[in-house]
């Protein structure tokens, strides 16, 4: 499971790490000040920061080599992601990178802005969908100024392709979730044939998910297309070396058996084994493996995540997404967050869940606060902020799970951010310093909760399905939105204090002040007026920040006021 980032593009800058006291460390500082640009970019409703890497020179040459290995191997499955997102993806994107490089026409003017624009929202979003707000981008330009473009770089498109690009009507959104559309036929993701309905899809499933273990289910669907076959029945497409994406895959395995020279470990090479078997075989079983071994190695400088992993864009929530993220532990940051891995099991004791709903004995949960090194795939450029994994609900139950906090990412996002947010939408001076005081120190504690004890916590009653069978196209935002609550619930408990994690509980106000606004106004300006929010972080947010407002109006413990016409 992942927490996501703001939707903002990383790209990374090495330099020594600002001084950071234990609960000073929240304090916005200019880039004037720091000497370094954070935001290099804007456009549309996107930003392009930079991020530092700290200490990178400080690890060994092994260890840099493992770092470099890892983050090639990333980058050969770029164009993955591009194509499961949907299937004119790659095409659009390879004739605009030529026009980019070649072009040597008029580059000034609207209609080269307008192609510009469409070619960054493209780069960015892995294709001609909004990564959050699944709508197609349309382009300001016409048709017949792209057609000029191409004529100039030499290069054709087929009529469907342009017809993807500018009819407003065909494929629309990347991932649909409403219930009462075919969710598939609704999405121009991928992960199916487009003539492949869910009815199709599920009946597909439902015999090998039967046929399989109750206790210690497969990923079922997570490594394959969906295809219809020439007779007219449904099969699968595996990705693997000699299937499906098998060029790139062959790639990312030549860049792993290299990493696997220079692993730092035995526990670390046993899994990259493991890793590069599943991509050569695509066998469920191996990838479960890779999964346990990959949880039980929790020792090293250098950690990863590399594979087909989150189902957020699968409206049913079976296929995983291709990501990479390439991660050096941040030694002190850990030490100071570890309690929370450490106190796991009271927080599980203290959960507001049914009795049968806890676990008896936590096992392995693993929190490092971490500075990425690199990113792919899913993951780049709009990044996550937080992870757990393995996603699979009886692996973490029986050998547990590694989370991790991305701290170069999240001081990138706080301080492109600067005062000026807080000072438009706070609602007095108090709130103003609370957040310059706290904010940072409150997102950091927020998001370790989320993960750590969130995801990680729980226990699925024997003989109930999982999420994708029992909550269907509802599961990925119900296991957000019951990690956020989870770390809600906690961050104002005196409990955080006595663990020295946060210095009073003003810390766990900021947090309410931040959710809140964000839930309720900040995330919606990336939805246009009128349409629905579909990624699952967006729905999650607002969910929980909609029902607070709710509950909590009438009794003024949120107060909701106009002034000069702005809320």
């Amino acid at each position: 499971m992942a927490t996501l980032f703001g939707g903002l593009l990383a790209f990374a800058g090495c330099d020594s790490s600002p001084k950071q006291e234990e609960h000073q460390d929240t304090q916005t500082q200019t880039e004037e000040e720091q000497g370094f640009k954070w935001v290099v970019d804007r456009f549309a409703d996107k930003r392009v920061l930079h991020y530092r890497i700290p200490d990178f020179d400080k690890l060994s040459l092994q260890q840099k080599k493992l770092v470099y290995y890892l983050t090639q191997a990333g980058l050969a499955g770029r164009d993955i992601m591009y194509d499961m997102n949907y299937r004119h993806n790659l095409a659009i994107r390879h004739a605009i990178d030529k026009i980019v490089k070649d072009y040597q026409g008029e580059r000034s003017g609207a209609d080269w802005d307008n192609f510009m624009l469409y070619a960054k929202n493209v780069w960015f979003s892995n294709g001609i969908h909004h990564h959050y707000s699944m709508d197609k981008f349309i382009p300001a330009f016409s048709k017949e100024y792209f057609q000029s473009l191409l004529k100039a770089t030499g290069q054709e498109l087929s009529d469907e392709v342009l017809t993807a690009m500018f009819d407003p009507e065909m494929d629309f959104k990347k991932v649909s979730l409403d219930p009462s559309k075919d969710l598939l036929l609704a999405s121009a993701v991928n992960f199916y044939d487009p003539d492949i309905s869910e009815k199709e899809a599920l009946a597909y499933y439902k015999p090998i998910m039967d046929a399989g273990d109750k206790d210690r289910p497969l990923s079922y669907g997570i490594n394959t297309k969906v295809v219809r076959r020439p007779d007219g029945s449904i099969g699968e497409e595996v990705w693997k070396v000699d299937g499906m994406y098998g060029p790139a895959i062959a790639e990312i395995v030549k860049w792993l058996e290299k990493a696997r020279e220079v692993a730092e470990n035995e526990q670390q090479k046993h899994a990259f084994d493991l890793l590069i078997q599943y991509y050569q075989t695509g066998d469920l079983k191996t990838w479960d493996d890779y999964n346990i071994a990959w949880a039980q190695t929790t020792s090293g400088d250098v950690d990863y995540i590399n594979g087909f992993v989150e189902v957020y864009n699968d409206p049913l929530g079976f296929k995983g997404s291709y990501e990479t993220i390439v991660q050096i532990k941040d030694f002190e940051a850990t030490r100071r967050m570890k309690v929370l891995s450490e106190n796991a099991q009271w927080f599980e004791d203290h959960a507001p869940y049914l009795p049968q709903h806890k676990k008896k004995k936590v096992k392995g949960i693993t929190y490092n606060v971490v500075n990425v090194a690199g990113e792919a795939g899913d993951a780049s450029p709009a990044t996550p902020i937080g992870v757990n994994l393995p996603n699979a609900n009886w692996i973490r139950a029986e050998y547990g799970s590694k989370s991790v906090s991305l701290g170069n990412i999240i001081e990138a996002y706080f301080n492109a951010e600067g005062p000026g947010m807080s000072k438009e939408f706070a609602y007095d001076e108090g709130e103003i310093e609370r957040n310059e005081k706290y904010g940072q120190l409150a997102d950091k504690l927020e998001t370790a909760l989320h993960e750590v004890i969130g995801h990680a916590s729980g226990l699925i009653e024997p003989g109930v399905g999982t999420p994708k069978e029992t909550l269907k196209n509802y599961a990925s935002t119900l296991e957000e939105a019951r990690a956020d609550l989870v770390a809600l619930y906690y961050i104002m408990d005196p409990k955080m204090v006595e663990l020295g994690l946060m210095p009073n509980l003003e810390v766990g106000k900021a947090a309410y002040d931040r959710y809140i606004l964000n839930g309720m106004m900040l995330q919606l300006r990336r939805i246009e007026r009128g349409k629905d929010i579909e990624e699952a972080h967006m729905r999650n947010r607002q969910l929980i920040a909609a029902w607070a407002l709710e509950k909590a109006l009438p009794e003024g413990i949120i107060t909701k006021e106009m002034r000069d016409g702005k809320t």
